[in-house]
């Protein structure tokens, strides 16, 4: 794909950050890890990573805003455009050395999703997208599953860890959906599960209590392949509300239905 000078920037920043996690993964019982909150943990390669890539785009494009998952957000002299960031999607699998975990970069331009890069730098996998200009794997065109059967077809999500309060509705949610299809997968990272919902590995997805920077490249991402992406609640805005569906085309109605109840 030959992206905008704004996409190219993007990529650049991510294989950045990519090989700086990469040197610390390999020395990962040596990470120095800090306390976030009740099973989230933040290390220094993350807040190290968010660096590399604040600096590359900010000095590219100095009156953008940020929004970063490890730094205070900026309102940029430009205030129509802004980077959404998560340097490290996957930090607990980062923390515990499964090679499954991502560099998230998003470029909204006046509330829209133009651009967007998913690096998964364990597998050497570059996702990206632009508005209107399609969805790619490294050199490859990405199209959504065109499977049409519920019983044919897997799906991703999260599960409540440490206490969290949804842990109830995510069981009903598994109780409606499971009888339905082939299986459901958690594999850890918001980012790269919608990336494969994106390349057709999942047929759908779905989550609550999410950020920003969890799902806004990812969401371009599904979309610019062919996928729906909705809100959980009908009416609300996805990427602000942290609760989101996505899938394919054919079984969107289905999937989305069983999931609202």
């Amino acid at each position: 794909m030959q992206g905008s000078a704004n996409l190219n920037v993007m990529v650049k920043a991510a294989r950045a950050a990519g090989r700086s996690l990469v040197k610390d993964f390999r020395e990962v019982e040596n990470l120095q890890v800090s306390s976030k909150g009740a099973g989230d943990f933040v290390s220094r390669a993350d807040v190290a990573a968010e660096e590399i890539v604040r600096d590359i785009l900010m000095e590219a494009r100095p009156n953008y805003g940020w929004v970063g998952e490890e730094s205070d957000a900026v309102e940029g002299n430009d205030p129509t455009r802004r980077w959404i960031v998560d340097p490290l999607d996957g930090t607990t699998n980062f923390l515990h050395g499964l090679p499954h975990w991502a560099v998230s970069i998003a470029l909204e331009h006046k509330g829209e999703l133009v651009a967007a890069v998913i690096f998964d730098p364990a597998k050497d996998e570059m996702f990206v997208a632009e508005k209107g200009q399609g969805a790619w794997l490294n050199s490859s065109r990405l199209r959504v599953s065109d499977r049409r059967q519920m019983i044919e077809s897997i799906f991703a999500t999260g599960l409540p860890f440490a206490g969290r309060a949804d842990l109830p509705e995510v069981l009903q949610d598994l109780a409606r959906l499971l009888p339905t299809c082939a299986g459901v997968r958690r594999y850890g990272a918001a980012a790269l599960d919608l990336a494969y919902v994106a390349a057709g590995r999942y047929e759908g997805y779905w989550e609550r209590g999410l950020n920003e920077w969890d799902i806004a490249a990812g969401i371009l991402l599904v979309r610019e392949a062919g996928g729906f992406v909705e809100a959980v609640e009908p009416r609300a805005d996805a990427l602000t509300s942290g609760s989101l569906i996505a899938g394919n085309s054919a079984i969107f109605e289905t999937f989305s239905g069983l999931i609202r109840g």
